[in-house]
């Protein structure tokens, strides 16, 4: 088969795992689960670009996607990334193992996007990570390239990493992942790479006044968890073990679930000796040492003396924060397990006599991690349902567009996560900050279990302890939007004298009496000129693609006999 079949089958075959996953949801309305809240038209104020009081965790993420909705709806928009997640993270894979066998490139595009790691982060809805997730095999491809010297291969290295690098940990993912892949030689240009293209939320977090310093009860109440009756790292080395057992695909915990991660894993590390041969040893033990390197981060806490010493550096290391959720540094584990698991099956295929033998083989190792974990197909059979946002959302939304009145809005009851009917009750993170046009404070004080872990918004703290409206204008709080259907008190002291402006079924809006104690933010010229750096460096590695090599060169052959 030639090269270009090669590829629309591996497309096709990428494709159609996307579709099993997400067919059930890809009508119009929104997906809402947990962490994921996207919206029609998501405003680009100043908290998407990390000028909040807040820690930019997502950063640039909101201010994509707020350019993004403002030419395409939302849902649309949520669609095609969920879509091209899942699609760019089988089509990498497949690309990206070194064999001629059409066969060994289909068993690592299921090997490594039907997994429990994609699974669980989707329905916990962090996105950002799945689309670093899908990003790694071609980051990994772009960093060998440039270990190589091919041409443009830097530039190619830049656009692998731009689309993982919205959020904090995607960038730790994505960096680490380009500097060890690309080696040492190659420093230089992957460490400025790295720096250039997380300076969107390293300087806001750097500017952030609030500090960036976690509340260290985090490491216990997020760190990895068993899923069966094997240990918790046992479950971080078959790619899961996230700390929401809510969310976790119910086959995980199977009885033979341990044996079957243990079975997968000793195969894919029987795989990495012609991974190495067909690479060189440095990159493949590179890829290899990474993803050791993911599974004990993730396992950390679980791990003698690890609980104790994260917890020290949550309340004494800032920037220690990223290692809470540490289950999510296991990322790095997938490609190796994907790539070995594949050609140690390719290794065992080609001993055998027969086709048929050959092909059963490979046809049983594609459909391996398929049938293992059946629940994830068909939005984790349905755990996945698009919605439609209520009238009344529209409604608040275009008052306060019209409105001038200055202040932010604060979100009551104060709680991070919503469960609404027309949601069918899933638990959601609040969508007020990015379905309304206006800055929405909401308490970012985390429950999980019987543990509370300490929220990081610095201005939080006046909105708790307010006993008036008066007290929340004084705190710079314009509006009070009371949600209603959702579990959690609103205090009526604070709507005692408030005016109400809009009211309907899920929604209430008030004013608050007086001018609102509106403070100075910060100067946007270094985020605006972080951002402006990282665009640029995109915008040149894009150009230097679309350029020929021959213009290229008779440029600098220009330049040479003017000289």
């Amino acid at each position: 088969m030639d090269a270009r079949r090669e590829r629309l089958v591996l497309a096709a075959v990428s494709a159609g795992l996307a579709l099993l996953v997400f067919l059930p949801v890809l009508g119009r309305g929104f997906v809402l689960s947990y962490d994921m809240v996207f919206a029609q038209r998501q405003s680009l104020i100043p908290d998407a670009l990390g000028l909040g009081s807040a820690l930019p965790r997502s950063v640039p993420a909101d201010a994509v996607v707020a350019l993004a909705t403002a030419l395409v709806p939302g849902d649309i928009v949520q669609k095609i990334v969920l879509f091209l997640a899942l699609f760019g993270a089988a089509y990498g894979a497949a690309r990206l193992v070194p064999t001629e066998q059409l066969g060994t490139r289909v068993v690592a595009a299921t090997g490594y996007a039907w997994t429990a790691y994609f699974a669980e982060r989707l329905f916990i809805g962090h996105w950002p990570l799945l689309l670093t997730y899908a990003c790694l095999p071609w980051i990994v491809r772009a960093a060998l390239s440039l270990r190589r010297n091919e041409p443009r291969a830097l530039a190619r290295l830049i656009l692998a990493c731009a689309p993982a690098m919205l959020t904090p940990p995607g960038g730790v993912l994505a960096a680490l992942t380009a500097i060890a892949l690309a080696g040492p030689r190659k420093l230089g240009h992957t460490l400025g790479l790295a720096v250039v293209l997380n300076l969107p939320w390293l300087v806001p977090t750097f500017l952030n006044d609030g500090g960036t310093l976690s509340d260290p009860a985090g490491v216990a109440a997020f760190s990895a968890r068993a899923e069966s009756w094997g240990p918790a790292i046992l479950s971080v080395l078959g790619l899961g073990g996230i700390w929401n057992g809510d969310v976790v695909p119910g086959s995980r915990g199977a009885p033979m679930a341990p044996v079957l991660i243990l079975v997968m894993v000793a195969v894919a590390l029987a795989g990495l000796r012609p991974l190495a041969r067909k690479w060189g040893t440095p990159p493949a033990r590179a890829l290899l040492l990474l993803g050791v390197l993911g599974v004990v981060l993730a396992a950390l806490a679980t791990l003698p003396f690890g609980e104790p010493v994260l917890s020290w550096a949550m309340g004494n290391v800032p920037g220690a924060g990223l290692l809470r959720d540490a289950q999510k540094w296991v990322a790095w584990w997938a490609l190796p397990v994907a790539l070995g698991f594949a050609l140690a099956v390719e290794a065992a295929a080609a001993r055998l006599r027969t086709g048929a033998a050959r092909g059963a083989l490979v046809v049983a190792a594609a459909l391996f991690p398929l049938l293992t974990m059946p629940d994830f197909a068909w939005g984790g059979w349905g755990r996945l349902e698009a919605v439609r946002y209520p009238d009344d959302w529209s409604a608040v939304h275009r008052v306060l567009a019209e409105d001038d009145r200055p202040g932010d809005v604060v979100a009551l009851p104060l709680s991070t996560f919503r469960s609404f009917a027309w949601n069918d009750h899933r638990t959601q993170l609040d969508p007020a900050p990015r379905a309304l046009p206006e800055t929405v404070l909401v308490d970012d004080t985390l429950r999980v279990g019987g543990e509370e872990i300490a929220g990081e918004d610095s201005r939080m703290d006046r909105v708790r302890a307010a006993k008036s409206p008066e007290d929340l204008s004084a705190a710079g709080i314009g509006w009070i939007l009371v949600e209603h259907g959702t579990p959690g008190r609103v205090d009526p002291r604070l709507l005692t004298g408030a005016e109400p402006v809009w009211s309907g079924d899920w929604l209430t809006l008030y004013r608050t009496p007086g001018e609102p104690a509106v403070t100075g933010t910060r100067s946007p010229v270094p985020v605006m000129l972080a951002n402006g750096v990282a665009l640029v460096t995109i915008a040149a590695a894009l150009l230097c693609l679309k350029l020929p090599v021959r213009t290229l060169s008779r440029r600098r052959n220009s330049l040479s006999r003017k000289e």
